[in-house]
C-alpha cells in the first residue's frame, strides 16, 4: 500500500500543479492585456513595460510549476525519491504556496486559501512519503536494520551509574 500511496500522491500533485500553471498563465495573460488596453500610467511607468513584465511573470511562474510537476511525475513513475535539486525546488514551491496562502486569505478569500493549502499539503505529503521511504533503507538499498556494524542507540543499555558525567561544571 505504501508504494501505491506514494505514486498516487506524487501523480496527483503533478496533475494539480499542471492545472495551476495553466490557470496562472491565463490570469497573467488577462492582466497583461488589461494593462496594455487601459493605456494608463501607474507612478509614471510605461503601460507596455508593465504589460510585458506581467507576461514574463506569468511565463516564469508557469515554467516553475511545470518543472515541479515534471519532478513529481518522474518520482511517481520511478517510485524513487526526488534528487537534491528536485527536493530544493519542491520545498521552494511548498514555501511559496504557504506564503501565498497566507496572503490569499485577505486579498482573495478563503476559497483561494483552501486551494493553496490543498496544493501545499500534496507537496509536503509527497516529500514526506519519499523521505520515509529513504529512511527505511540504508546504504545500497538494504533496510537500515540489516546494515552490519550499526547499532541503534535505543537498543544500547545505559552506562553504569558511576560513568555518568555532568554536562555542566
Amino acid at each position: 500500500m505504501g508504494v501505491a500511496l506514494r505514486r498516487l500522491v506524487a501523480g496527483l500533485a503533478s496533475i494539480v500543479l499542471v492545472a495551476e500553471a495553466a490557470v496562472l498563465v491565463l490570469v497573467h495573460i488577462v492582466l497583461g492585456k488589461a494593462t496594455r488596453n487601459q493605456s494608463m500610467s501607474i507612478a509614471g511607468m510605461d503601460p507596455d513595460v508593465m504589460s510585458t513584465a506581467t507576461y514574463a511573470m506569468g511565463a516564469g511562474i508557469g515554467s516553475f510549476l511545470l518543472l515541479c510537476a515534471v519532478f513529481l511525475a518522474v518520482a511517481a513513475v520511478r517510485d524513487r525519491a526526488p534528487g537534491t535539486f528536485a527536493r530544493v525546488v519542491l520545498v521552494t514551491a511548498a514555501v511559496t504556496h504557504g506564503v501565498l496562502g497566507a496572503l490569499a486569505v485577505g486579498l482573495v478569500g478563503w476559497g483561494a486559501f483552501v486551494v493553496l493549502m490543498a496544493i501545499l499539503c500534496l507537496l509536503i505529503l509527497t516529500l514526506m512519503l519519499y523521505a520515509a521511504q529513504g529512511a527505511l533503507q540504508g546504504p545500497g538499498g538494504a533496510p537500515s536494520g540489516d546494515a552490519p556494524g550499526v547499532q541503534d542507540a535505543r537498543d544500547a543499555p545505559p552506562p553504569p551509574y558511576g560513568e555518568l558525567k555532568p554536562t555542566n561544571p
